[in-house]
C-alpha cells in the first residue's frame, strides 16, 4: 500500500501525489496518470501493481488545482462530475496541469531513476502530451486516450518511445481516427483490442480481463526495455 505526499510545481502550487514503493531498490519509476475519476481506488491499485513489479510508482492528483480530494466512482453522476472537472482543467492557462506532472516526473526520477509515464482515459491524453512536451520521460504508454487521435494532438511529435492501447468498441474514440494516428506515427506501436473504453479497469462494467492482461504484459515489457 502506498501513501499520499505533497509535491510543489514550478509555479509554487502544492498538490498531493500517491506514492507506492517497491520492496527493494527501484528498477525504474512509473508516473501513473488518472482517469477523469481522480486518484481513486483503481488508480491507487494500478500504482500498487507497478510498485509490486519493482517500480517506484507516483500518481499525481491532476484535479487538485480546481478541487481537492477528488475520488469518484464509475456511475453516471460521478462521470458527469469528472467530465466537467476535466474540461475545467483543460481550460486552465498553459502549462496548466502539465507542470504538476513535470514535478511528479522529477520526484520519480530522483527516487527511481529512469521514468515512464502511463495514463488511462484523460490520463492517456496527458501521457501523450508528457511524451511530447515534458522533460525526463524515457517511455510513455497511453490507454484509450481521449483526444490523442485528434489532428491537433496527432501533430505533436514524441520525444521518447510511446505505445498506445485502443479498443475497437470505444464509442468515444472513432477507429478511423485511431488508424489515422497510427499512420501519422509509424514509430509508435498502436494496439487495438476487441473491447470497450475503460477495458483495463476492473471497477467498470466495460472491464475486459483478456484485453487488460495483454495490454499490461505489453506495457510491462515496454517499460522493462526502456527503464531498466
Amino acid at each position: 500500500m502506498g501513501q499520499f505526499i505533497n509535491l510543489q510545481a514550478a509555479d509554487g502550487f502544492t498538490f498531493p501525489v500517491y506514492v507506492a514503493k517497491p520492496a527493494g531498490q527501484p528498477q525504474g519509476a512509473v508516473v501513473v496518470l488518472q482517469e477523469i475519476f481522480g486518484v481513486n481506488a483503481h488508480i491507487q491499485e494500478v500504482a500498487d501493481g507497478y510498485a509490486a513489479a519493482g517500480y517506484l510508482a507516483v500518481a499525481p492528483a491532476n484535479f487538485h488545482r480546481l478541487q481537492a480530494g477528488v475520488n469518484l466512482a464509475y456511475g453516471d453522476a460521478d462521470r458527469g462530475t469528472g467530465i466537467a472537472l476535466k474540461a475545467a482543467v483543460e481550460a486552465l492557462p498553459p502549462p496548466g496541469v502539465l507542470q504538476d506532472i513535470q514535478a511528479a516526473i522529477d520526484y520519480a526520477h530522483a527516487g527511481g531513476g529512469k521514468v515512464g509515464v502511463v495514463g488511462y482515459c484523460w490520463g492517456g491524453l496527458l501521457s501523450w502530451r508528457a511524451a511530447c512536451l515534458l522533460k525526463g520521460v524515457s517511455a510513455a504508454v497511453s490507454y484509450y486516450g481521449g483526444g490523442v487521435t485528434s489532428e491537433a494532438e496527432s501533430a505533436r511529435q514524441p520525444k521518447c518511445p510511446v505505445i498506445a492501447h485502443f479498443a475497437d468498441q470505444d464509442h468515444w474514440i472513432p477507429m478511423d481516427s485511431v488508424h489515422a494516428f497510427a499512420a501519422a506515427h509509424p514509430e509508435t506501436p498502436v494496439h487495438v483490442y476487441a473491447a470497450d473504453h475503460g477495458f483495463n479497469c476492473d471497477h467498470r462494467a466495460s472491464y475486459d480481463a483478456a484485453a487488460a492482461k495483454l495490454a499490461l504484459e505489453r506495457s510491462m515489457a515496454f517499460f522493462a526495455s526502456h527503464l531498466r
